[in-house]
């Protein structure tokens, strides 16, 4: 089991059933999966681009990536109905936790001129949206290695119904919000 499983037992079930007053342990948030997506525009031109592009998010996450594909064709960016455009990846479990814990320690504090998270980023249904500019910030991938800086998209989905109490999960899980 995970060190950070253990932790939302130990120390995330009692902090939030203090702070918003639950009666059961089960009514508690919880993490329920992390989607990390990656839009590649140039891989209509390039089909090499993509598979760069899935090796990235399969080191950074330790799972195979899936590829996404175009729903409708848009003649302005030339693309065309069920074109590769795309990846993701959908962690759920011990990979989850593992990833969250990689992001929180390691990957955010290497952000040039980080000041934390944007607090304001959730849905209105306990959902959290983070957008990353660059894939090196991951240490697992090597700088040298790089053929293009790409951005990524890091959904964090929650049992929460509300984004107060997804954002109390989160700042437990020592998420780094603005101040």
């Amino acid at each position: 089991m995970s060190r950070l499983k253990d932790f939302y037992n130990d120390e995330i079930v009692p902090a939030m059933t203090k702070k918003f007053g639950y009666k059961n342990i089960m009514q508690v948030p919880k993490l329920d999966k992390i989607v990390v997506n990656m839009g590649v525009g140039e891989a209509k031109e390039n089909p090499k681009v993509l598979e760069n592009a899935v090796a990235d998010m399969e080191a950074i996450t330790g799972q195979k990536a899936v590829l996404t594909k175009a729903k409708n064709s848009v003649a302005n960016f030339k693309i065309r109905e069920g074109q590769n455009i795309g990846c993701k990846t959908t962690l759920r479990g011990e990979k989850m936790y593992e990833f969250l814990d990689r992001l929180v320690n390691l990957a955010l504090p290497r952000v040039r001129d980080f000041r934390g998270v944007n607090p304001n980023a959730f849905d209105g249904r306990g959902n959290y949206a983070l957008g990353i500019k660059e894939q090196f910030i991951f240490p697992e991938i090597e700088f040298d290695k790089i053929d293009k800086t790409r951005g990524m998209d890091i959904i964090f989905v929650t049992t929460a119904k509300t984004d107060e109490e997804a954002r109390e999960l989160l700042r437990l899980f020592n998420m780094p919000f603005a101040k």
